[in-house]
């Protein structure tokens, strides 16, 4: 796989060439991401393949030669973006027929959403799904191999319906020289009744610990000294596997790869989370002090709708096990509100459950009914003021809550990780405390990519303000 890979960016390369001194010019790239942390990994490998294939980046997708959108379909709300977007570049194409644009990732595995962009925009020139994205390679030298026009009926379109393939050896072009995500796995079995993930991202495929432990060696050889998990469901690593391995025996195995200081992963599914686990993240000081811990309904009855295979208690019991066994752990979650049949009684326990747990943070997402999924189709739908308003109840929850948990640990010193100048005032560095919250300090960019002590001198509820700290008198 290696060797063809590798003769086909060859030959993209000769066509990028011959169009580049053609134009005069280098030709530059944009990949613009919508989604998970997953999708911003998959970003780093087009962008990869792209730049291999002897495009420069280009910060201004309507400028740039080649587009490519790496989509996103959870929410309504992502799908709304992307078409946004597309629309403007489209718009954009019409002047520059010989732009070339892509669409890949959840969105275009979908069949509908994948219609509607093969019907309404035929300026696109590449549609490919999340199962083959390791063949963009190739893609990309079928896009420039023909003529570029405006035609309909020209989109590549390469979507298969399903794979057990997990191919990883293609070109990454990070966003961080200090730290890098690795898939672990892909795909989900869950099926919960609102997802449509199961249905775009294929069944669970985990990838051999020995695969995965080399290409973090890799990575800490080139500095990375920071590394995320990914998967759509951590916990459920290792199964189908023949060595059986588990997630918590992973981490382990991750923990003694030398040069590695931080670890983190997500996402974890509570129904599969292990005594095992929370004992290694106890006892490992490498593994982050943070867990996203995906709660969606303090309702037993509408956890059950939602075929989450917990109930309320269970999810209470869970979490406060991890608070007593790591008491710095940071726990921040997923909420969902306005899911079909939900009452305000329901609303009330997933209230009950964001102050028996104390979150430090929760992502408070709106019901977005997704074609497909079971929910989309179950009756009693819930009226939209009535979701506002619980929405809004929630959300003052959530706010008030997490800025108590962050007013614990003011005034002390803790590692920060610097990951750049700040955005709005560049005599700041903002970096990222092991539990995941942000940190803006006086600093400079000698500082990024590496752990410093930093007194938390003011927390502003969701970040904090701080200094340079010594640990010593902390």
């Amino acid at each position: 796989m290696k060797d063809s890979t590798e003769k086909i960016i060859t030959d993209a390369r000769d066509a990028v060439s011959l169009m580049s001194a053609q134009k005069g010019r280098k030709l530059t790239y944009h990949v613009t991401t919508f989604g998970c942390q997953m999708n911003a990994r998959d970003s780093e490998k087009l962008s990869g393949v792209l730049e291999e294939c002897g495009f420069m980046p280009e910060e201004d997708e309507q400028t740039a030669d080649f587009v490519i959108f790496n989509t996103c379909t959870v929410r309504d709300n992502a799908d709304q973006r992307f078409f946004g977007h597309l629309g403007s570049i489209c718009a954009v194409k019409k002047k520059r027929p010989d732009m070339i644009i892509g669409v890949c990732g959840c969105l275009a595995q979908e069949d509908k959403a994948r219609e509607k962009i093969m019907t309404s925009y035929p300026q696109v020139d590449l549609v490919f799904g999340t199962h083959n994205i390791f063949d963009f390679p190739a893609l990309v030298l079928k896009v420039l191999s023909r003529e570029v026009t405006t035609g309909k009926g020209h989109i590549i379109s390469e979507v298969w319906d399903d794979t057990d393939m997990i191919v990883e050896d293609i070109p990454v072009k990070r966003n961080y020289k200090f730290k890098s995500g690795v898939n672990i796995m892909f795909g989900c079995n869950n099926f919960c009744s609102y997802c449509i993930v199961p249905y775009v991202r294929g069944r669970e495929r985990s990838r051999p610990w020995q695969d995965i432990l080399q290409e973090i060696r890799h990575l800490s050889d080139d500095g990375v000294i920071e590394v995320m998990l990914l998967g759509q469901n951590v916990n459920s690593y290792g199964r189908g596997l023949d060595d059986g391995i588990s997630f918590a025996a992973l981490l382990r195995k991750v923990a003694k790869v030398e040069g590695v200081k931080r670890i983190r992963f997500m996402t974890s599914h509570p129904k599969d989370l292990s005594d095992e686990l929370i004992e290694v993240m106890a006892s490992t000081d490498k593994i982050c002090r943070h867990i996203h811990l995906p709660l969606q309904s303090g309702s037993t009855r509408i956890l059950n709708a939602m075929n989450r295979h917990y109930t309320k208690e269970q999810y209470i019991d869970l979490a406060l096990s991890i608070r007593e066994r790591i008491p710095d752990i940071a726990i921040t979650t997923d909420l969902i509100i306005g899911f079909p049949g939900e009452t305000d009684e329901d609303v009330d326990d997933t209230i009950d459950v964001i102050k028996k747990v104390a979150f430090d943070g929760a992502f408070t997402f709106i019901y977005s009914k997704r074609t497909g999924t079971p929910a989309a189709s179950m009756p009693d739908q819930v009226p939209e003021d009535k979701v506002k308003y619980n929405f809004d109840r929630v959300l003052s929850v959530v706010q008030d809550m997490s800025r108590e948990r962050a007013a614990l640990i003011e005034g002390q010193v803790k590692e920060v990780l610097v990951e750049g100048i700040n955005r709005q005032d560049s005599s700041l560095v903002t970096g990222r405390l092991s539990n995941n919250m942000s940190v803006h300090f006086p600093g400079d960019a000698s500082l990024i990519g590496k752990i410093v002590p930093v007194k938390l001198t003011k927390s502003m509820g969701f970040y904090y303000i701080g200094e340079r700290g010594d640990r010593k008198n902390g």
